[in-house]
């Protein structure tokens, strides 16, 4: 059975302001149900690239295509629809909204492509659920800690059920407990959702649920170590 190809990068190329390269030549293909992750030294351009795949940014050159629609054809508002509708997006420093309730939060993606109430609800209390903080569902995300508002953060990237994950250091501030069950959702959000992940890490827990591990360079990625 031939798998799709969900997300293709092609001879993509990054530089910083004063002309320092990140990386160039940057070729990339992630099936559906694949999760890889990347790796490398701080600085080389990991949470920049996430950032050019997500649409939230634009490379010097090359082309990103998401289900076989490039990036680089897309204004705007498009780019913004596609980020609502098929991608979940863990920040490293979160963008939780503090006055907003751990539900309110976590359901927004589904309400702000107006799904019925019922499904809102319905999905968001089990995500709720599913990354530990069940029945919390009323409190207010400024009285969160670190760990708790980045399980909020990956609760609100998955909600949705995104064809392409993307997740930047999503277990950085939890204990081991909790981050072997965050990275078991991320499989099964991957292999039974048959959604694409890449998640940027420096946890070797992470990166041994991830089908590849990938090392990104100045000259691109290389590949570290395959299931």
């Amino acid at each position: 059975m031939t798998v799709a190809t969900l997300l293709r990068v092609s001879s993509l190329a990054k530089s910083v302001p004063g002309g320092r390269q990140l990386f160039a030549g940057l070729e990339l293909e992630v099936a559906a149900g694949e999760l890889v992750a990347i790796v490398g030294e701080s600085g080389v351009g990991k949470s920049t690239l996430l950032n050019i795949l997500a649409g939230l940014d634009r490379p010097d050159a090359g082309e990103v295509a998401i289900e076989g629609i490039g990036l680089a054809s897309r204004d705007d508002a498009a780019l913004t629809r596609l980020r609502r509708e098929r991608i979940g997006f863990v920040f490293q420093a979160f963008h939780v909204l503090p006055y907003l309730t751990l539900r309110q939060n976590v359901g927004l993606p589904l309400a702000l492509v107006s799904a019925p109430r019922h499904l809102i609800d319905e999905r968001t209390d089990a995500m709720l659920d599913r990354v530990g903080l069940g029945g919390r569902g009323g409190d207010y995300a400024r009285d969160l800690s670190g760990g708790e508002l980045q399980r909020i953060a990956i609760g609100r990237a998955l909600v949705h059920e995104p064809a392409l994950i993307l997740a930047d250091e999503p277990t950085g501030n939890l204990d081991p407990e909790t981050a072997g069950r965050i990275l078991a959702l991320f499989a099964q959000a991957v292999r039974e959702g048959g959604a694409a992940a890449i998640i940027v890490t420096h946890s070797d827990a992470a990166a041994a649920i991830a089908d590849r591990t990938l090392t990104l360079t100045p000259h691109g990625l290389i590949l570290r170590h395959a299931r």
